[in-house]
């Protein structure tokens, strides 16, 4: 099994890679191939596809995370080049209107397409409740229980009538890959709260998290909030190593890394590889 961050904020230096602001994930298991998230533009993800050897007609399937466009950018110039039909796995609050308000301006933040135009290209499996994807790879469903701090962002909005009002970010989702060593916990933004997400995950599939990787969007958390997440990690027996990327934040990687060890927490740009 593998997992290889195929879009990520960051790129190591010099390397033929590209980076943007968005989050992509390939996983492979002897059940298959599968996208997580597709960055923010197909520019990016084909570039480095064909970089990794990816043929994107060898995916056999695609989750999403949530709508926002720097997780399903790449969606309508990937479609153009994989199989049609495939399953797309995600939750039905997908395409709710998702809206950026910055400065008093409003503008998208959420899907490009319409839920008819990507009806005509995939297969749609939207559910709320966890979801084997390929052999072995769950979606979380919705993390509905939520008493610690989300991953929130001020200027993140959706409309509510004639009103704009904070997203609620029920779309936010993650994968969870069964592994010999434990549960890897691959997370998009996290903007349902990390804590909440493990309590989630620990309660749904009953197995240890033994790696976490991705997006955990702590750009914005206090430091009390930084520091009960590492206490919260230390204290997990089976964990095993940490990869944060996207939208973590650089404090927040300095912050695990001291509270963990840099042993634990590794980095996470484009072109990573963890093999199980």
């Amino acid at each position: 099994m593998r997992v290889i961050c195929v879009v990520d904020d960051a790129v190591q230096r010099s390397s033929p890679f590209w980076g943007e602001h968005g989050l992509a994930f390939l996983i492979e298991t002897e059940g298959g191939r599968l996208l997580f998230d597709t960055g923010q533009s197909g520019t990016v993800l084909l570039h480095n596809l064909e970089l990794l050897g990816i043929d994107p007609e060898t995916i056999d399937a695609l989750a999403i995370s949530h709508a926002h466009y720097d997780h399903t950018g790449g969606l309508p110039a990937l479609l153009k080049q994989v199989s049609p039909g495939m399953p797309l796995y995600a939750h039905p609050d997908l395409f709710r209107e998702r809206l950026s308000r910055r400065e008093g301006k409003v503008r998208p933040a959420g899907l490009s397409m319409t839920r008819s135009e990507l009806a005509a290209q995939v297969t749609l499996e939207l559910g709320a409740t966890p979801q084997e994807t390929i052999s072995g790879l769950w979606t979380t469903g919705e993390i509905s229980e939520r008493p610690e701090p989300g991953g929130s962002s001020d200027y993140h909005r959706m409309r509510e009538g004639d009103d704009f009002v904070a997203d609620a970010y029920r779309d936010d989702m993650a994968l969870v890959l069964q592994t010999d060593r434990g549960l890897l916990l691959l997370c998009g933004c996290c903007h349902a709260g990390l804590l909440n997400t493990l309590a989630h995950v620990q309660r749904t599939f009953e197995w240890p998290i033994a790696v976490i990787a991705g997006g955990l969007h702590l750009t914005s958390a206090t430091a009390d909030d930084l520091g009960r997440a590492g206490d919260v990690l230390a204290a997990m027996p089976a964990l095993q190593r940490v990869y944060p990327n996207h939208c973590t934040g650089e404090t927040a990687f300095v912050t695990l890394t001291q509270r963990l060890g840099p042993s634990v927490v590794h980095p996470c740009p484009v072109g990573t590889v963890l093999e199980f």
